[in-house]
């Protein structure tokens, strides 16, 4: 990738919002940045490994998934670039990665070791306002969805399950769940959480396979 390129790409990330030009190239200069092409398909991150860096998507898109505990469904969503992987997991009690991320296409990222952003970024107010304002805005969203009134009727818990797991609720997402399981989940019985899947498949907002459920686009649950 160009420098110039690159520059205007790093800018376009919410970490860096707000910086100079002078201030990312002394950033250049003085961080190791570890700078990377991924393969359709390559592993970017591991769920369960440890998060010591960040890694940015400068270029191309990844699918980001996530699995219960449990392992009775796991969520999948899809990002284009640029876009920072798991921001909050750098510090805190877990420092591991929640999700598995893979290319999509070919994928450019860049590297930033922990070390790094401590001692050289952290130095930058902007860059750690920037950073504060990302972990707030999780901590409020998660707030607000564990606090949400809730649903009564069968479609909007539906709805409300989906919703909860999502980090943006915006395009196409894939949830791999058994009928059986989400019936349990929603403590509904199988036929009812058939009915109203296929209803809101009539209605474009879904697909239903085998095991899965394939969300459009996330935005319509929300007015469906």
């Amino acid at each position: 990738m160009p420098m110039d390129s690159m520059f205007d790409t790093l800018l376009q990330l919410p970490l860096f919002q707000g910086m100079t030009l002078d201030d990312l190239t002394m950033i250049v200069e003085k961080a190791k940045m570890h700078f990377e092409k991924r393969k359709q398909g390559e592993l970017i991150e591991q769920a369960g490994t440890m998060c010591d860096h960040f890694t940015f998507i400068l270029k191309g898109d990844v699918e980001v998934t996530t699995v219960s505990p449990d392992g009775m469904y796991a969520f999948t969503e899809y990002f284009r670039s640029p876009y920072l992987i798991e921001p909050q997991s750098l510090f805190g009690l877990y420092t591991t990665y929640v999700s598995t991320v893979k290319a999509v296409g070919e994928v450019a990222t860049v590297r930033i070791d922990k070390p790094t952003i401590a001692q050289v970024l952290f130095n930058y107010e902007i860059f750690r306002l920037n950073y504060q304002n990302i972990l707030s805005g999780r901590a409020q969203n998660l707030q607000r969805r564990l606090w949400a009134t809730p649903a009564k009727l069968l479609r909007d818990r539906m709805t409300q399950f989906f919703l909860i797991h999502l980090e943006r609720v915006t395009g196409r997402k894939i949830v791999k769940v058994k009928m059986e399981n989400l019936a349990l989940i929603l403590n509904e019985t199988r036929l009812n959480v058939s009915k109203v899947l296929n209803q809101m498949q009539d209605e474009g907002i879904l697909s239903l396979h085998r095991g899965e459920i394939e969300i459009h686009e996330a935005s319509l649950l929300q007015h469906g």
